[in-house]
Formats: C-alpha cells, structure tokens, sequence
C-alpha cells in the first residue's frame, strides 16, 4: 500500500482568510471529488457496495493526544486489563480497538485556524467548508446574519442516505440541536439558535427558523432521534415533564409550538411513531414495531460527582449525567443511531478518557454486528483540545499520575496530562499549585493549564480518522475534512457521485440481516 499525503500542512501554515472561491460550495465539492479520483488511482482493494455506512464522531476528543492518551496510556496502570475498552486497552502493549496508524484531516474552518464544531460538522457532514460558528450553510453566510443563508444551504449525508433509501437516525449525549448533529439537518447562520426563544427579532423577521424547529420540519422521516435538549420543543415556561419545579428547564419556545406533537402529526398514517423521554419507557418498547422513536431527555451535559468506573454494572448510581444514564454504555443506539459521547474538554481528564473509551465499546459493538464486506464504518474528530501528556512517563505508569520528574524551574511535581489553557490554571501563595497536596486521581480533578480560562479551548492541529470496511483504503494520507462524506457517500452510492455504482466488476454487498442503514456516531467535547 502506498501513504500519499495530500494537501499536507506545511509547519507554521495558517489557512488564510476565506477567499472568494470558497464561499462557493462547488469548490469544496470540486476538490474533494478531484481527491477521490486521486485515491482510486492508488489501489484496489475491497470495492464492494456499502450498504451500511456508520459515522463516529469525536467531538474534541479525537485529537491524536487524547485517543492516544485513551489508548496507551494504562488507564488503571499496570497490565491488567479487566478494565479495557473493546479493543483491550491494558497499556502501551494493548490498543484501543480502532487504533491503527491513522491519516489525519486537517479540520480548520474557512474563517478560523483553530475551529468550531458548528463549521467542523458541516464539512464531515455536508462535505463543504464553512465559517466558525454556522452549520449546514456555505462559507457564503455569515454568522448572526439570517439575510446571508438564503441560497446557501448545503444538504448532509443523512439527506443523501434517506433520499437513497437507507434508515438513518440521530442518538447523543448532548442537545440534538448541538452544533454537531443540527449539521445532519439544519441550515443555521448561528449554532445558538436552538429554539426560536435564543433567536434575535432581525432573524425571526427575515424568515430563519431555528434549530428545533429544522429538526422537525427539514427531513421528517428520519427513523430515530434520542438526545437532550427537550426545552428546545415546548412553549415558552411550559414545565419540563421531569423536572417541573426548576426553571431552568422550562420550554423556550416563543411561537408555543409543541414541536413534539408537531414532530408525531408529520408521520404518514399507518405508520407507528414513539415518543419517549426515559429509559425506562425506551427499554418497554417493542422496536420491531415502531417506525419512527423520538426520545429527548433534558439538556444532559451536567457532571454528577462520581464518574462510573470501567467494567462497572450498568446503570451505576451518581454517574455524571449524559445519555449514558439513559442508555447502556456501548449500547446507545449502535448501530442504527448517532451517539455522542463526550470527550477530551476539561471535564476531570479521568472522566474525559474514560468516556473516549465508552466510544471505543460502542465501535466494538457495531463491528460486533455488522461486517465489513458490507458496511464501511469510519472514526474521526471534528476538532481537537488543547490536551497534551508527557513528562517521559514509564511504561505501566497510570495515565492520570505524575510524571517521573519535577519541574528545574520551580521544583515541584507534575501530572503526564495538562492543558495548555483552561480552569485548571491555579496559584497557591504566589506559586504554582503543588500537585501531590492535592487528590489528583479524582474523577473532577481539572488537570493543570497553562494560561487561565474559564473553559478551554480547542485545539488546531489535524485529528485523527480511521475506515474498515468497503473502500476503506479512500480514506488515506491527509484530507481536508470535508472528503469525508464524499469517500462515505462514494462507497455506499448515494448522493451525487454514483456512476461507477453499476460498473461491470464491481461487486454488490453481501446480503444482511440489517435494513440498509446510516449511522453517524459522535463523541461530543
């Protein structure tokens, strides 16, 4: 096999500001399919259909740091790995179970050196670049100005999967309405515009819907949605179903839509639609007779205080709250979904790492039940974080310890991971905090940072992607983000691309138990 780097970043490159060519979607399109000719040149290997196609994201936590981090790290230390992800993941000598040597894409928006995951998800999703900040729309909008997206809009591979038959669904840990979802399915000069209520009156007046309310409306059959968020749905003060003495979980929605109901009158008669906002209602389902499932916690990204342990029995008291606490881990939607899991931001780094191996089972579980003859699955990041870990660490050393070494400059130990900005940043008496008076193996230790910030930031470099399956070996050397979907969507033959579909010698996918499916899978920062 050959590894061609294409369009690789030379060091201290910066992407210069969006040129007029590439507010152009044609341009992004032109030159992804210039590079998908370029990769079919290389080799021939297994050119069968794909009748699956699953899509993981990492959202911020598939930086090469952090998935290295969650692969060879020890996560417990030592070499036992009862504890492993589905890969194994019992140190330096095991590996989680995507981990090949990866080619990265290189994932800067059109605007933006260091991206956002608003213009990040419309390039995997859409295969188009796009400024920071807007999803489903070209670089021609800009952000906050709804006068700007009218023409245009840019449609995803979950279109493109439903308009060539397949079953396609959305499951995350986070919002629905997020910015890395919404991309599937909205069109949005802002990523913020959840409900018509986070809306400014310049936009509503020019006729630009919000987020939720897309959702419904843009692709109405699409056959499951699990997520957080459910406020986004419900008229203005209308108390949430679970929580209704707090305020901060009321509806937001200034038209008083219920877009719930809205969601279930759209379904063609005969048709069976489920709505459900707990597990315990998702689990009481008879799936095989449910055409479409709509299930919506609250917005779920708020940490509790322990994290659950690898290996534990599932569902485990106190975990932090997420879609984990509604689904099994591994388990969320895979493979017929979009799951979010989330990643390497400054959550307590033990929590970010162990949720980036929770991605690692739910990629198991689907290699589990699909095969590769037939269904190409790919694992990649929207952006990275500012996550690093060194400080010649010794094999076997847990990879949430300290570092072999003191600081020369102010003598005092250090943990293997750091952040170069974040919370984390801490003076104690005018010096740097002394790690070892401190529990830093607990699950909400925010590692130490550089420079102090409220929140971290993203990272800028190349993140990581990983392909099995049919035309796998597309995916090669350095791409810019956006030839994903067009190396997806070539392989199974839908969208725009498909006059090689019926060449003579090209072999048709084996037969499945599955419906013909699209799976994007995320692991959300």
């Amino acid at each position: 096999q050959k590894l061609v780097l294409l369009g690789a970043m030379q060091p201290g490159f910066s992407p210069p500001c969006p040129a007029d060519r590439e507010k152009d979607p044609e341009y992004w399109r032109g030159q992804a399919q210039e590079t998908l000719r370029a990769a079919l040149r290389l080799q021939h290997l297994n050119q069968n259909v794909a009748k699956n196609l699953i899509l993981f994201l990492g959202d911020g936590g598939m930086g090469v740091q952090c998935s290295q981090s969650a692969w060879g790290g020890e996560l417990q230390g030592g070499d036992d790995d009862d504890d492993a992800g589905a890969g194994g993941a019992d140190g330096a000598d095991g590996g989680l179970f995507i981990y090949t040597p990866p080619p990265p894409p290189q994932t800067y928006n059109t605007n933006a050196q260091v991206p956002d995951s608003a213009g990040t998800a419309t390039a995997y999703l859409c295969g188009v670049k796009a400024n920071e900040g807007t999803v489903g729309v070209s670089a021609g909008v800009t952000r906050d100005r709804c006068n700007t997206t009218k023409g245009q809009e840019v449609t995803s591979i979950l279109r493109w999967a439903k308009d060539g038959g397949k079953a396609v669904g959305i499951v995350t840990t986070t919002r629905v309405t997020h910015a890395t979802p919404s991309a599937a399915y909205a069109h949005s000069a802002n990523r913020d515009w959840y409900s018509d209520g986070e809306m400014p009156p310049d936009a509503l007046e020019g006729g630009c819907k919000d987020i939720a309310r897309q959702l419904v409306e843009n692709i109405p059959d699409i056959e499951v949605i699990l997520g957080g968020g459910r406020k986004y749905m419900f008229p203005k003060n209308a108390s949430d179903v679970e929580y209704p003495h707090e305020d901060k979980h009321r509806g937001t929605r200034l038209d008083r839509r219920d877009l719930v109901q809205a969601w279930h009158d759209a379904k063609p008669p005969g048709k069976v639609a489920k709505y459900v906002w707990h597990r315990r209602d998702l689990l009481a389902l008879n799936l095989s007779r449910v055409d479409f499932l709509l299930g919506e916690s609250r917005h779920p990204r708020v940490p509790r205080p322990q994290p659950c342990a690898l290996g534990d029995p599932w569902p485990v008291p106190g975990c932090w709250d997420s879609w984990s606490s509604q689904l099994p881990p591994g388990d969320a939607g895979t493979p017929k979904g979009c799951c979010y899991l989330q990643g390497c931001p400054t959550l307590g780094m033990l929590q970010a790492l162990h949720e980036a191996v929770e991605l690692d089972r739910a990629i198991g579980l689907a290699a589990r039940l699909t095969s590769p003859q037939d269904t190409l699955s790919v694992v990649t990041a929207d952006h990275s974080h500012v996550f690093t870990f060194g400080g010649y660490t010794p094999r076997g050393n847990p990879i949430f310890g300290l570092a072999p070494m003191q600081s020369d400059v102010d003598r005092k130990p250090f943990t293997s991971i750091l952040y170069g900005n974040g919370p984390g940043y801490k003076i104690v008496a005018g010096e740097r905090e002394n790690v070892s008076a401190v529990d830093f193996a607990h699950a909400n230790y925010q590692a130490q940072s550089a420079v102090p910030l409220r929140q971290e930031t993203h990272g800028g470099e190349d993140v990581a992607v990983f392909a099995r399956g049919p035309m796998a070996h597309l995916l090669h050397g350095v791409h810019e983000q956006n030839y994903i979907p067009h190396a997806m969507a070539y392989a199974a033959c839908i969208g725009s691309n498909r006059a090689h579909c019926n060449a003579a010698g090209r072999p048709a996918a084996a037969a499945s138990i599955l419906l013909p499916f699209l799976a994007l899978l995320f692991l959300l920062c």
